[in-house]
């Protein structure tokens, strides 16, 4: 008997040792971003990573031990050894596969493996594996090779596979079975306090890519997805509603709603330009980098420029609502995908439909990806313009087409459109893989340097732009015309240094421009603090028209709105108001990102607060669509 009981404490040693392994590769996978971690600190990340291990393993255990509770109690019953061996070697497959997928997740997005991912594959399998582009496939297939087989060498050592069912009184077995199960539960939600464990057990650094480590990646996965597919509920419950609605309204409360008038004409054609990716660090006028994007600092000259612009979310899909809708991002959902959801949003199409604008949707891939066509369609786009409506022969990317028959397609639709008239083009090319079909402008070396792609997909989309421009100003409707260039998100990339609780992550370029924008504004820069979410209001303002349902919007130019920004990324957000930004990390329930450290307490806390409410009323009026 005790023999067998021992065979369990080796199956389940053997999983606790498999965790302190994949958990050494991520941590030498990323060992430049442990640059500023002490020896001893990486150390306690496998000390303080133990619980979820051990709750990780319990998991795992639940189906042998049932197997073992059938196979011993009805004695016809005869299940041969070797599905433990298929079971365990299953169960390695899986986390070497999940090891590897998350190398590329981490790297992109900044947290471990999550129900995005399956999400995201599911509505557009086609894109997903195309935004994998920049990942080291070679590497990273030989890693969960390696992985898989330490796994199963290792196993036969540790995992006895071979033992017996023991004699025993059937009272025994029972008490035996119930204690085993009983044990294994409590292991399974961390102990016997109220609450079970959560992610926050693994958090114990001010750094948060040693709490990264620390947190199971398997146990992660299990909970994120158990959280999503669950009966909705509103996860950020930071305070009372009301005192959430009220700190939320002060934000948006404004004395005088004034605001400068920058055009020419209240009724011009608008041209919202969407760039894929495109950060601040491309942007010289940003402290980005020189050369990538020059001809966009030739735009800054001839328009009106906010150069303190950040992004709602880090997803497409959730720059799309952001910009159209006015409406933040979701953390961990995305209201895009949700079409019963989506169309109870306000848009900026639905208020220039209703003051006779002919509207327009312009995108090189498939405008069905995410339930883009559907959420332009619910709000009053009349024409939507997308891989569709080219030739097989301009398709020629996972992304469709490239910028510059995107643009000129725009270019050819706009010549024959009824004015006043409004269209909203999405860009693509500047996204991973990163293929371009010319030479890279950039050094590209043997290993295929993503930042450098990421530099030329940029440079790329910047040419097609001022190419656009100057075909645009040889037309009739040019001098009516209203453009607003805007990035979707932020990214990573080209300088590989702002992870996702970074405030220069989601810092991204906002600019005015054309014709229509009065002489004395143009080449002005605006520094007031805002979001994507501003423009909605920003626009409407400028045109006289009724903007009260865009509620998460605010005028910049109305020099009595209040400064301050916000971004989210999965179960976490950012709140910035002018000298300081704060970051909270909601899984670990701690703040993990503090620009102004010397700050006093209560100033700190106040920048917290903000933050916190916010997201409790953006996901509640979520849940209330």
């Amino acid at each position: 008997m005790l023999r067998n009981l021992f065979s369990f404490f080796r199956f389940f040693v053997f999983w606790l040792v498999f965790f302190v392994i994949t958990r050494a590769t991520f941590e030498i996978y990323f060992l430049h971003k442990l640059n500023d971690a002490k020896i001893g600190e990486i150390l306690q990340t496998f000390f303080w990573g133990l619980r979820l291990d051990i709750s990780a393993t319990a998991y795992i255990c639940v189906i042998p031990i049932l197997v073992f509770a059938i196979n011993w109690f009805i004695p016809k019953v005869r299940i041969k050894p070797i599905w433990l061996k298929a079971y365990v070697w299953f169960c390695l497959f899986c986390i070497s596969l999940n090891t590897v997928l998350n190398f590329n997740i981490f790297r992109e997005w900044g947290t471990k493996v999550s129900f995005r991912v399956f999400t995201s594959f599911y509505h557009a399998p086609s894109e997903a594996i195309a935004s994998s582009g920049s990942s080291p496939v070679g590497k990273c297939i030989f890693i969960g090779i390696a992985l898989l087989t330490t796994g199963i060498v290792l196993s036969h050592f540790i995992i006895n596979y071979k033992f017996k069912k023991p004699d025993a009184r059937p009272s025994l077995k029972l008490s035996l079975t119930t204690l085993l199960l009983f044990v294994n539960f409590v292991l399974m939600r961390g102990g016997l306090q109220a609450k079970p464990v959560s992610q926050n057990s693994a958090y114990f650094s001010e750094k948060q890519i040693l709490n990264q480590s620390a947190l199971n990646t398997e146990w992660n996965l299990f909970n994120n997805v158990f959280e999503n597919l669950r009966p909705l509920y509103n996860p950020y419950l930071y305070d009372h509603p009301d005192e959430a609605a009220k700190t939320v309204d002060e934000l948006y409360s404004v004395k005088n709603n004034s605001t400068q008038q920058i055009l020419t004409t209240g009724r011009p054609n608008v041209v919202i330009i969407q760039m894929e990716s495109y950060t601040a660090d491309v942007i010289e006028s940003l402290g980005g980098d020189k050369g990538v994007a020059p001809n966009f600092e030739k735009f800054i000259k001839n328009g009106l420029f906010f150069n303190n612009i950040y992004a709602s979310g880090d997803r497409t899909d959730k720059g799309i609502v952001a910009l159209m809708s006015g409406f933040p991002s979701q953390a961990i959902r995305t209201i895009i995908s949700d079409t019963v959801k989506h169309k109870k949003l306000p848009a900026i199409s639905a208020s220039f439909k209703d003051a006779g604008y002919e509207t327009a949707y312009f995108y090189g891939g498939k405008s069905n990806y995410m339930n883009f066509d559907k959420f332009m369609t619910s709000h009053n786009i009349d024409h939507i313009i997308d891989e569709a409506s080219f030739d097989n022969s301009h398709v020629k990317t996972q992304w469709g087409v490239y910028d510059d028959d995107l643009l000129t397609r725009n270019l050819q639709y706009s010549a024959t459109q009824k004015q006043p008239f409004f269209n909203y083009v999405q860009t693509s090319s500047n996204h991973e893989p990163f293929t371009l079909p010319v030479k890279h402008h950039f050094a590209d070396d043997a290993n295929g340097d993503p930042a450098n792609k990421f530099r030329s997909t940029a440079y790329f989309t910047d040419s097609c732009l001022n190419a656009y421009f100057e075909h645009a100003k040889k037309q009739s409707w040019y001098k009516n015309t209203l453009f607003i260039l805007v990035a979707d998100h932020g990214h990573r990339l080209p300088r590989n240094t702002a992870e996702a609780y970074d405030p220069a992550k989601y810092h991204i370029p906002l600019l005015f421009f054309g014709e229509v924008i009065k002489p004395e504004y143009r080449g002005k820069t605006i520094g007031k603090l805002g979001g994507q979410t501003d423009v909605a209001a920003t626009l409407m303002a400028q045109l006289g028209m009724r903007h009260n349902q865009f509620k998460w919007s605010k005028d910049l130019l109305n020099p009595n709105s209040k400064e301050f920004a916000f971004f989210d990324w999965d179960n976490g957000f950012g709140f910035m108001q002018p000298g300081q930004a704060v970051s909270y990390d909601n899984a670990g329930r701690t703040m993990i990102y503090n620009s102004k450290r010397n700050a006093d307490e209560k100033t700190t806390e106040a920048a917290l607060a903000y933050g916190k409410a916010y997201l409790q009323q953006v996901f509640t009026e979520y849940m209330s669509y």
